[in-house]
């Protein structure tokens, strides 16, 4: 049986990996080498400029600005998205009333929620970021449409155009598209937990909230954890540059209020022809997210429990 394992296994290993190197890993060391020089993008000729791109970063106030709505991102999005997630799943299988022969249950209709809930994930990107664009227009959306018809006139909010708001209006927008995928995720690992686990704590005199977080929560960690990584990750790449690059006024305004690493990568290279520059900010990007899934992976490491 040992005779040849070794080949055997270097067999389906070739492939898999010579197609991951070649379309994930190369792209990474491109993008590092052309950090090093002063590329447009469109010209085949380049000069190697060293860490002159690094040095520029720390003189950048757009970059800055862009870092600090981008690391805002990552800590709040996931926080308030995997909240969501969690409360409505929890709600929706273990935070009904209680019935007949049934110790715990979920919310009547809770199969009709979960569809619901997870109707944005059918629509693209571009399709809920122009549902929200229109929702915040100041002169014709439902936001302060809303406001008028419950006699509220005077507030009538600028939404997109107001530096102070317009990143959490965005924020906004990314949680309810992210949200339902998070319910029916949980759900699934919270139908998977015996109920003979509620039923006992319950008869012990545990309520909702002490089931949830000495029952639930535990079990689900392992997936809890790597939705944070995931939701940071997405807090960090295309899915806040289409956000952004739709919904908000410039892009990236008012006065780069909005303006996030992506963003500032795409119009850097498409815009202002410094490619060199733009992949610069690239690999700081890259940086800040390989430090992110570092640090929930340190802080999130627990004892596995299994049941």
């Amino acid at each position: 049986m040992q005779h040849g394992k070794y080949r055997f296994i270097a067999g389906f290993l070739v492939i898999p990996l010579a197609i991951y190197a070649i379309f994930v890993i190369s792209p990474f060391v491109q993008a590092i080498y052309y950090s090093f020089t002063d590329w447009t993008g469109l010209s085949p000729d380049m000069k190697m400029v060293g860490f002159d791109n690094y040095a520029r970063l720390f003189q950048d106030d757009v970059f800055w600005a862009a870092v600090g709505n981008s690391v805002t991102l990552l800590l709040l999005l996931p926080v308030v998205t995997l909240s969501l997630g969690l409360f409505f799943a929890f709600m929706l299988n273990v935070g009904g009333r209680r019935r007949k022969k049934a110790v715990i249950g979920g919310v009547r209709g809770s199969s009709a929620y979960k569809i619901l809930y997870f109707f944005p994930q059918v629509l693209s990107v571009p399709i809920v970021a122009l549902l929200f664009q229109f929702a915040y227009n100041p002169e014709s959306g439902a936001l302060n449409a809303f406001f008028k018809a419950i006699g509220l006139d005077n507030v009538q909010p600028d939404w997109l155009g107001d530096p102070g708001i317009a990143l959490w209006c965005v924020m906004g927008a990314m949680v309810w598209a992210n949200v339902g995928f998070y319910v029916v995720l949980f759900s699934a690992g919270m139908s998977s937990i015996p109920k003979d686990f509620y039923e006992a704590a319950l008869l012990d005199g545990a309520n909702r909230f002490n089931t949830f977080f000495r029952i639930t929560l535990p079990l689900l960690w392992d997936t809890v954890q790597t939705g944070w990584i995931y939701m940071g990750i997405l807090a960090l790449d295309v899915s806040a540059f289409a956000f952004v690059q739709i919904m908000s006024v410039g892009p990236g305004g008012p006065d780069y209020a909005t303006e996030v690493l992506p963003l500032y990568v795409y119009q850097k290279t498409f815009r202002d022809g410094q490619a060199g520059y733009a992949t610069s900010i690239g690999v700081s990007l890259l940086i800040v997210t390989l430090i992110f899934s570092a640090i929930v992976m340190r802080l999130g490491r627990r004892e596995r429990l299994e049941f």
